[in-house]
């Protein structure tokens, strides 16, 4: 693919917990050399600036206050905000929790859909996430959806997770993730689904590196 030749566009990777699609993204956007956007990190960078400010996550007010001045990067593998390199401390469960909450509010979300559109820059994106093909990014060029059954999707947290922590239980982590699924798929907005023109990817039985070819192949046949 000739990218001096070609126009900038988006690729929307989306997908439940655990479907491969963080990975994949990070390895599409590095391929074609274009920007990649995290869009869950984006609430949890809020949610540290939040709580360390000691906001409440019902402060709905104050807390889009502080979208308005968010200076969030994504550089390689790294997440900064103000300059500070927070990539870790965003994956503590308290504030994903906090994160979680608020995701729910619409008002939010709506302040936070420009801060995720800043992100189309040329000479392309790569957005990651569970609403970036239906409701972030309606009008991206190709949209790929990730899918897995629950068991598989299971069994590749534990794995990461096993590596960083001595104590993961994977019933407790089943549970979790069946209950994530319930709450994407079923909340009023932005629901996880995939959008009517998005390619579905099955991944059970593929490698990273299966899938990431094969939605490299999608996206040179649509630009090619």
């Amino acid at each position: 693919m000739d990218k001096k030749k070609t126009k900038p566009f988006i690729v929307t990777i989306d997908g439940p917990a655990g479907s491969g699609k963080g990975t994949i993204s990070k390895l599409v956007s590095k391929k074609l050399g274009f920007h990649y956007l995290d869009s869950g990190a984006i609430y949890r960078v809020i949610a540290i600036k939040a709580n360390s400010k000691s906001l409440m996550s019902n402060q709905i007010t104050p807390i889009s206050e502080l979208i308005d001045g968010l200076n969030i990067r994504f550089v390689d593998e790294k997440i900064f905000l103000d300059d500070k390199d927070v990539t870790d401390s965003i994956r503590s469960e308290l504030i994903g929790k906090y994160a979680s909450e608020i995701a729910k509010n619409a008002s939010i979300r709506e302040k936070i859909l420009d801060v995720q559109r800043s992100f189309f820059v040329s000479p392309g994106l790569v957005a990651d996430g569970r609403d970036m093909g239906t409701v972030v990014f309606p009008k991206a060029k190709i949209k790929i959806f990730l899918t897995a059954s629950i068991e598989e999707r299971v069994n590749r947290r534990y794995k990461q997770l096993i590596l960083k922590e001595n104590n993961v239980n994977l019933s407790d982590l089943f549970e979790k993730i069946k209950l994530r699924d319930e709450s994407d798929t079923n909340r009023k907005i932005s629901p996880l689904k995939a959008a009517k023109d998005a390619y579905l990817i099955k991944t059970d039985n593929l490698s990273i590196n299966q899938t990431f070819e094969k939605v490299m192949e999608i996206i040179g046949s649509k630009i090619n």
